[in-house]
């Protein structure tokens, strides 16, 4: 990996129910995801394009794809609006784990919560 492109490129949630769980975040982010099957994994995509730099991801349901409170903890854009996104969060019956926090000076907030297939998600926003 040369020093000039982001370390991360893609990730995926794993889903037990992709109705319910695809229902919620679009719901959360005003978003539409479209799905595909793909290898024998039933995926929703976040927003993103192909090739611009940028990481995007996925909702996955496939037989090796487990939520977990525990592992490696990915952060979703929250910005402009965190307090929104958290309302729609509570709103939907799902856990903050832990509430909006400041990072430190220049590097906004972050907030963890539990999504509805049992995952350990966290927020970042600038304010």
């Amino acid at each position: 990996m040369d020093n000039t492109t982001n370390a991360l490129n893609w990730f995926e949630i794993p889903v037990t129910d992709m109705a319910r769980a695809k229902a919620f975040y679009e719901n959360l982010f005003g978003i539409e995801m479209p799905t595909m099957n793909m290898m024998g994994m039933d995926m929703a995509f976040f927003p993103g394009e192909n090739g611009n730099g940028k990481v995007s991801g996925a909702l996955v349901k496939s037989e090796w794809s487990i939520p977990s409170m525990t592992g490696t903890l990915v952060y979703l854009n929250a910005n402009p609006a965190m307090d929104g996104v958290l309302e729609k969060i509570a709103a939907a019956g799902c856990t903050i784990v832990m509430p909006k926090t400041p990072i430190g000076p220049d590097f906004g907030y972050m907030a963890v919560f539990a999504d509805t297939e049992g995952n350990r998600v966290a927020l970042h926003s600038m304010n």
